[in-house]
């Protein structure tokens, strides 16, 4: 019996994301589920979903999809809503008579949830915005294909685009209201000690000389245009076949670790990060 990262309906959305990457106006790239990985994506970064699911931690994705503000239980929900979702469609798929998919709207709605926490609580863009509101299933969405799968499923086609107005109507309370901050990865902040809580402490010039301390950690100049790409490749090259760092000589080890966490913490000193 196939064991699941999380459940059948999220374990193949994550699939179908990646092999379909390529094809952005390709049914499948476009299809419910896969369009919810996006969304999630939009919101938390491809990192912060994808990499769970390569190592099949779903401990790892609950504690990514609560970065903004999220509890564990309206992740479990989602969640939940998600396999919901994927049964009655599977049940569609050999039925004559289609069954109006409940699940529709409530996973889009729980998903809106999650973009407000963060848009609350961190900031979002005025492109992850666009982009974001541009992927729900509304009448003025881009594709074609999300248009009409929305006259298909909605009983309202206009009830998301108005769930979503009413949300954003909400007021960014006055401490987030400051420059919005540019977040790395959240498993990037892991790897030096750092919780979800330590960096919403931190206004956006302690985060940008955080940020600066990383990059330069792994010898990456934090004014190179390629600089994300470049952090990312030097991560995954720890991280090479979900393995441990290491070299295979435990004292060896030790001497890479520290000289990590040393050149870490001589350059957040010098640009005046203080961790408490």
């Amino acid at each position: 019996m196939k064991t699941f990262f999380v459940n059948e309906a999220f374990d193949k959305a994550v699939e179908d994301y990646l092999n379909n990457k390529n094809k952005k106006e390709g049914v499948i790239y476009n299809s419910f589920l896969v369009v919810v990985i996006r969304l999630l994506i939009n919101i938390y970064g491809e990192l912060d979903i994808i990499n769970p699911y390569q190592i099949k931690s779903e401990k790892a994705l609950d504690v990514n999809l609560q970065k903004f503000g999220a509890s564990l239980e309206q992740i479990t929900e989602l969640k939940r809503l998600i396999d919901g979702f994927y049964r009655i469609e599977r049940k569609n798929m050999s039925s004559i008579k289609r069954e109006v998919n409940v699940y529709f709207i409530e996973v889009q709605k729980r998903i809106i949830d999650l973009f407000n926490l963060k848009r609350l609580n961190f900031g979002v863009t005025d492109s992850e915005r666009k982009e974001f509101f541009d992927l729900l299933y509304t009448p003025g969405t881009s594709n074609a294909l999300r248009l009409s799968y929305n006259f298909l499923n909605a009983t309202d086609i206009y009830e998301i685009a108005e769930y979503y107005k009413v949300s954003i109507a909400k007021v960014v309370p006055k401490k987030s209201m400051e420059e919005e901050k540019n977040l790395l990865s959240f498993d990037v902040y892991k790897m030096f000690g750092y919780k979800i809580s330590d960096i919403s402490k931190m206004n956006k010039e302690e985060v940008d000389n955080l940020n600066k301390g990383i990059y330069h950690s792994f010898d990456i100049n934090d004014n190179a245009i390629n600089k994300d790409y470049l952090l990312e490749e030097k991560i995954k090259e720890f991280k090479m076949a979900n393995t441990p760092i290491t070299t295979g000589n435990g004292y060896v080890d030790i001497l890479l670790v520290m000289s990590v966490i040393v050149t870490t913490i001589m350059v957040v000193v010098v640009l005046g990060v203080f961790v408490f």
